[in-house]
């Protein structure tokens, strides 16, 4: 009898939280926003807000009406268009559409010719932008370092210049004030042709932090009105790290972040409705034995996965999120582990955006091997995620008989089926080490470090960017004269 074997793949989803706790949760975010309050610090925003229709209480709190909420969620975009230096479609937010990328403002590297830890420069975030450029499952790049070498007034605008020049890939960035976001703005409108042409295909996205416990300074209220106004898609999450900047229950912790996230999102479609806004509460824990905050934690990744369910049952707004970190010094078994732990939740949870990948050392320091490691370990993710196609063709019911009626001995491995669908139906690895011991053993017992750190120093060496504009000369991004 002959079947239809052309079955619809089913892809491996995580949900760790039903719509009744992601109720409560939201729930208690807006209670937080409709009696604790939070503060202000910039006049021009509060002035906005109380004309809005919020209120100050007795400790010049600002007390915030459910409805300013609800508004703003309605007006914020359910899809975030980015775009890479070429014009090109790259990064649709949206769904279960996933994204990696890098972190920023690191303050230590460990250096991938002497392996050791020493403070970043310029140099490095250039680095690690050619390295994300270079790496087929990174999709956007941040600094990875606050750089000795470059001056404090506008350190944030040389190393935009730096991941300009060294990669075409879609930019988060991180500015300090209204000053130098206008200065990154400028290099930007002149990368992409224009002001009108970067509205319509940003290459670039905001990252910037309140501060926990509910307050908002005035540099942070800058950047975020200059984004909304000039339509720059920004995530500004929350510092709730449980028993730290927030309550040392996850789900109390949850609830202060999303009312954090939930300020930034009103004053922000108040600015602009319609303006791209990514949901992005945060909440880490605080490690009760160093007072550090954790990077290779599993409840950062449990937190995270939850966020993807609110977001699901009541937000519909594109997520940020975290992975491919560790608490670890140096790229070990423990940086391993925790990387692939926060790498596949990140992913079967369907966050969108993904940042923090290669950090080690709880964020303070920056590793290339680890960037280059998790490279590796998305894809491996990815294939995952793909489930098992099913249908006439994978079955292989016809080659079964044909190598099973075949001569004695025969196997699979030289029939042509095999060499028309291995690369599609294997993940095939480049840096996870599958040989036999004697071969391994003959190539240098290279350790997994090793082999890192030998991709990371051909792709520095021999990866050239492209020119979006197909120039014979080397990219360069000039600030624009003031």
């Amino acid at each position: 009898m002959e079947r239809n074997h052309n079955i619809p793949t089913f892809n491996p989803r995580l949900k760790v939280m039903n719509r009744k706790q992601a109720q409560a949760i939201h729930d208690a975010a807006i209670d937080i926003l409709n009696t604790t309050g939070f503060v202000m610090a910039h006049d021009g925003v509060l002035e906005m807000l109380l004309d809005a229709g919020c209120e100050l209480n007795q400790d010049n709190r600002v007390i915030m009406p459910a409805h300013l909420v609800e508004d703003a969620i309605i007006s914020a975009p359910k899809q975030i268009n980015l775009y890479d230096q070429h014009g090109e479609l790259s990064m649709p937010l949206a769904g279960e559409n996933l994204f990696f990328g890098t972190g920023s403002d690191t303050i230590f590297t460990i250096d991938p010719e002497t392996g050791q830890r020493r403070r970043t420069n310029l140099e490095d975030t250039g680095n690690f932008a050619r390295l994300v450029d270079a790496l087929p499952n990174m999709d956007f790049s941040m600094s990875m370092g606050n750089p000795e070498d470059a001056d404090i007034e506008d350190i944030y605008i040389q190393v935009f210049q730096q991941m300009v020049n060294n990669s075409n890939k879609p930019i988060c960035f991180i500015a300090d004030n209204g000053q130098d976001i206008q200065s990154i703005y400028d290099i930007a409108c002149s990368v992409a042709g224009g002001e009108q042409q970067l509205r319509e295909k940003p290459f670039l996205f905001n990252y910037s932090e309140a501060i926990s416990p509910l307050f908002f300074p005035e540099n942070v209220m800058e950047k975020l009105v200059f984004c909304s106004e000039k339509e720059i898609p920004i995530c500004l999450p929350s510092g709730c790290n449980a028993g730290g900047g927030g309550p040392v229950t996850l789900a109390g912790s949850m609830a202060q972040g999303i009312a954090e996230n939930f300020v930034g999102l009103v004053i922000h479609q108040l600015v602009n409705k319609g303006a791209p806004f990514l949901f992005a509460p945060n909440v880490s824990v605080l490690d009760m034995k160093y007072t550090v905050v954790s990077y290779g934690c599993t409840e950062w990744s449990l937190t995270q996965a939850a966020f993807a369910d609110m977001r699901d049952e009541l937000y519909n707004i594109p997520i940020w999120s975290f992975a491919g970190s560790t608490d670890a010094k140096t790229l070990d078994a423990q940086a391993g582990a925790e990387a692939m732990l926060s790498v596949i939740t990140a992913m079967l949870s369907r966050c969108n955006v993904i940042h923090d990948v290669g950090y080690i050392e709880s964020g303070h320091t920056s590793s290339l091997e680890m960037v280059a490691m998790c490279d590796e370990l998305v894809g491996m993710g990815r294939y995952f995620l793909g489930g098992i196609s099913v249908n006439d063709q994978t079955l292989a019911l016809d080659v079964i008989d044909r190598v099973t009626k075949g001569p004695d001995n025969a196997i699979f491995l030289g029939d042509p089926h095999t060499f028309t669908h291995f690369k599609q139906a294997h993940f095939l690895p480049e840096l996870m080490d599958r040989s036999r011991f004697e071969l391994w053993e003959k190539n240098g017992q290279k350790d997994l470090h090793a082999r890192c750190n030998e991709k990371v120093r051909q792709i520095l060496d021999a990866h050239e960017v492209a020119d979006p504009k197909n120039d014979p000369e080397p990219k360069a991004a000039e600030v624009p004269a003031s």
